[in-house]
């Protein structure tokens, strides 16, 4: 375990160092959801109303910025065929590493959401709701990209085609993050529902995601 949360220091530490792109992702939050109100226009009861989508919909794009990085930069250096021969098992490789590339990109992003409502003109209520469903849900936006960015970590400028692997299956934490928040605003279902079936997600995606990507770094071996 010491190894564990040793290797999630030092991707932390990498990724907040000039030049790491921690804040890459957040920066491209902000500017998605600063233009929108450009976009759509001065109508504060719509802006409201769709506030919550938008931020899910940046919030899923910017967790894609930076993903690519997410094995790539130790496979350029020789760092991922040593942490393949050391003594911590493969998957809890993976695990380590998308728990910090979460700390540095998805948490902040769930962090920034209640500031970034104010822009939309959302009310308390729903920024605590985009706030807890971005916090149960990034992780498995996280977990999701880390199978594509395996699979593409001996790429280079892979960036789009992990896009376009991973996008289609983070649709339904899209669908249930949004459908949780509408529901935490009064929505026709309970807020429980559609946010027990996120936090679902989030952990099917921790499994099958670390697994996946343990494989994919394994195959890519031969």
């Amino acid at each position: 375990m010491n190894a564990f949360f040793a290797l999630i220091r030092r991707d932390i530490l990498l990724a907040t160092r000039i030049g790491g792109g921690a804040g890459v992702g957040l920066v491209f939050f902000l500017m998605l959801v600063t233009i929108m109100p450009f976009a759509i226009g001065p109508d504060m009861v719509l802006l409201a109303r769709i506030g919550p989508a938008i931020l899910w919909v940046a919030a899923l794009l910017a967790t894609l910025i930076g993903l690519d990085r997410l094995f790539q930069a130790d496979e350029e250096d020789g760092s991922l065929d040593l942490l393949r021969m050391s003594g911590l098992p493969l998957p809890l490789v993976v695990l380590a590493k998308v728990i910090a590339h979460w700390l540095v990109t998805g948490l902040p992003l769930a962090l920034a959401a209640p500031f970034l409502g104010l822009l939309l003109a959302l009310e308390p209520q729903a920024m605590l709701a985009v706030t807890v469903t971005l916090l149960a849900g990034t992780p498995a936006l996280t977990f999701i990209g880390a199978t594509g960015a395996a699979l593409t970590a001996g790429l280079r400028r892979g960036g789009l085609i992990l896009a376009v692997l991973v996008m289609p299956l983070m649709i339904p934490v899209l669908i249930f993050g949004i459908s949780a928040t509408s529901a935490a605003l009064g929505g026709p279902i309970p807020f429980q529902v559609p946010f027990a079936i996120l936090c679902g997600l989030g952990l099917f995606a921790m499994v099958t995601g670390t697994i996946s990507a343990a494989l994919a770094i394994r195959a890519s071996e031969a």
